[in-house]
């Protein structure tokens, strides 16, 4: 009875994970939330598999092994991160570059 129930509770888990997943706003068409949500379902779905996409969605690996301001900001160029993720925020609401940028 309780080899029943544990795959259940981890699908309840896992389904809650990839509810809260955020959206890929550049593929539409492939999201984790999808992946995330047929593991919910998978016959041998593991409490590690679960841990293991938590772990990813908490970001805690980031937060275990954080990374240095001289690998962020490199002498050579110390912006290039700031303006790689200033590109994608914009991409995402749609605000493309002038093309003397490009």
């Amino acid at each position: 009875m309780a080899t029943t129930q544990a795959p259940t509770k981890l699908a309840q888990k896992m389904s809650g994970i990839a509810a809260t997943w955020v959206k890929d706003p550049f593929r539409p068409n492939l999201q984790l939330q999808t992946l995330w949500q047929s593991l919910a379902t998978h016959p041998r779905l593991t409490p590690q598999a679960v841990q293991a996409t938590r772990a990813l969605r908490d970001n805690e690996m980031y937060k275990q092994y954080p990374l240095s301001k001289k690998t962020l900001q490199p002498v050579s160029m110390p912006l290039h991160y700031d303006r790689l993720v200033e590109g994608f925020e914009k991409s995402a609401k749609g605000i493309g570059r002038p093309w003397w940028k490009a």
